[in-house]
């Protein structure tokens, strides 16, 4: 391994290190929408319904095998590293390599063979459609577990470039070869049609027919381009580490303590990990109850009130889709279409929880109060700026959003309406990801566990309840994800009080943000509502979008919701204080 001749292991700063995760998670979005909205296009809902199986199978296994550790060996390490035990730090990572390729083989086993018992139950009509976008998606269990190796390793001594790079790699090849992999497809296969009436060596009536049975192989070449991602981001993490080291010197490790036997190292982290990764399997559980009783629930209503389904998304279901039996698919299209939204705002607010648990733990193991308070509430009052605006906005804006998004061809009236909840759904979900960290990081791993099982219990009822009533159908789901987060919140920031016995300034840190992004959503909406009888309503939603992005940084001056504090952790930090100081803008 490389030894940084520096002195000193160089850190980062709570809002430094998540502001670099935060640039790379809007490039990695930015990047995904040219992926995911193209794909939309391509695939429409039906093939998005395939895409969508694939990661709801996916999504469980790899948190199961491998979510735990990133965050387990983050902790251990910014623990070890307050503590100057370095030749700890230095065991960590070569145990965390043998448990990682131990759990990637066995997640990769478990997916790819598991993938046809999973169809068969979970997918009505033709579950065979669904198999091929699964083994294209397996292998990438294996080597996202790789890079969990290095993710969480350098996130704990506060270096957060590696994984913000190793992020934007893996996004744009995926971007390659996952859209050009699916436009081939479809392409190749509508070919065949034209030439000999036939795709794939089957016959079809025509055209419309024709373009279905292309849409599993087109997503399985989609989610392929997923797995791809995952190797290139693989190496540049191996050889990141292999150039660059981790800062750790001779003479650091020479004045570091003796390490724990190597069989104590790797107990802390399996009983630090497996609670992490039961919680973070939980949340990813999430994906597969939609994914299984969304559809199952549909069909069996297809079956006993059909007429409902049919009069209620009779502008948007088409005669192939109807007699192909297609329909619940299709509806678990759009509904996987609003949460790629949904999950774009707990997407950012990771980043503070990665970034958090660190500084949180290093203040927790240092015995620090006022330090631990600081950390708190600098979280919180962040991820409020973050959250509520962005979630508050998708509720408001959901069908115009899913029209500029998805356009006409992917049902986006129906996006819409299940955007409607899953928009305030991501408020309490992105709260959720950094509150949870903090619990982590003052040693309770196992509240967020118990707390996420709650939370999936509720949304696992209210999910099959309602979804299985005619006239709710798919708007059922929203619903249970809505009060499935709502409720872990509230008792995650309750227990992480009660632990800490330090009590946030709850009217500081949320009042604010919420008045500032009331104002903003509702000039948004009339904006949006006003602009589209003018100009074309896309370009009327984007305009409503910046002006509600400009009037809620102008109500948060004006309020003087940042604080001091919060922006001297940023780089060049003092600068940017100094100016907001001068206008009296900042407390």
């Amino acid at each position: 391994m490389n030894e940084n001749r520096a002195g000193t292991v160089k850190k980062q700063s709570f809002l430094h290190g998540a502001l670099i995760l935060i640039v790379a998670i809007a490039l990695v979005k930015i990047i995904g929408a040219l992926f995911k909205i193209p794909l939309a296009w391509i695939l429409t809902p039906v093939g998005n319904g395939y895409f969508g199986n694939a990661y709801s199978l996916y999504f469980p296994i790899f948190s199961l095998a491998t979510a735990g550790f990133p965050i387990a060996i983050s902790r251990l390490v910014s623990e070890n590293s307050a503590l100057g035990r370095y030749r700890d730090i230095r065991q960590i990572h070569t145990v965390s390599i043998k448990i990682f390729l131990l759990l990637g083989v066995v997640a990769f086993s478990v997916m790819f063979f598991g993938a046809k018992p999973y169809v068969d139950y979970a997918v009505s009509n033709n579950p065979q459609n669904a198999l091929p976008a699964i083994y294209a998606l397996a292998p990438a269990v294996f080597f996202n577990s790789l890079m969990a190796i290095y993710r969480g390793y350098y996130e704990g001594l506060r270096n957060m470039y590696p994984t913000a790079i190793s992020e934007i790699i893996e996004a744009l090849s995926k971007l390659l070869f996952g859209l050009v992999g699916a436009f081939m497809v479809i392409r190749i296969g509508m070919n065949q049609y034209a030439a000999t009436q036939t795709v794939f060596g089957v016959k079809y009536a025509s055209e419309e027919y024709a373009r279905l049975a292309t849409l599993p192989y087109a997503a399985a070449a989609a989610i392929f381009g997923v797995t791809v991602g995952s190797v290139v981001g693989f190496i540049f993490l191996f050889l990141y580490h292999k150039k660059n080291g981790d800062g750790i010197t001779r003479e650091m490790l020479k004045a570091s303590p003796r390490p724990h036997a190597m069989k104590v190292t790797t107990s802390r982290l399996i009983r630090t990990a497996i609670p992490i990764a039961l919680g973070s399997l939980a949340v990813n559980l999430s994906t597969l109850i939609d994914g299984t009783f969304l559809q199952k629930r549909v069909n069996d209503i297809m079956y006993t009130h059909p007429n409902v389904i049919l009069t209620m998304y009779k502008s948007v279901l088409t005669q192939e889709v109807i007699k192909t039996n297609t329909v619940p698919n299709f509806l678990f299209g759009c509904f996987n279409n609003a949460s790629t939204l949904f999950m774009l705002v707990p997407a950012i607010t990771q980043a503070f929880g990665v970034s958090a648990l660190p500084n949180v733990t290093e203040a927790w193991t240092g015995k620090n109060p006022r330090k631990i308070r600081k950390s708190i509430e600098t979280v919180l009052r962040i991820v409020a700026m973050i959250t509520i605006p962005a979630g508050l906005g998708l509720s408001v804006l959901s069908t115009p959003i899913a029209w500029l998004i998805y356009g006409s061809r992917n049902a986006p009236s129906v996006t819409g309406q299940i955007l409607t909840l899953l928009g305030l759904g991501a408020i309490f979900a992105a709260m959720s990801t950094p509150i949870n960290s903090m619990l982590q990081a003052v040693g309770r791993v196992d509240i967020p566990v118990k707390l996420l099982v709650c939370g999936l219990a509720i949304k696992l009822v209210l999910n099959y309840t309602l979804v299985g009533i005619p006239e709710i159908n798919v708007m059922g789901a929203g619903t249970g994800t809505l009060v499935c987060y709502l409720f872990i919140t509230v008792f995650a920031l309750f227990f992480l009080c009660r632990e800490t016995k330090i009590v946030p300034n709850f009217v500081s840190i949320f009042l604010k943000p919420f008045l500032a992004s009331v104002i903003c959503v509702t000039v948004a909406f009339f904006v949006q509502k006003f602009g589209a009888a003018v100009v074309p309503g896309k370009i009327a939603t984007l305009a409503a979008i910046a002006v509600a992005g400009v009037i809620y940084i102008m109500c948060l001056l004006w309020f003087k919701a940042l604080h001091k504090s919060d922006i001297i952790m940023l780089p060049k930090g003092q600068k940017i204080a100094k100016i907001l100081e001068k206008h009296n803008w900042i407390r």
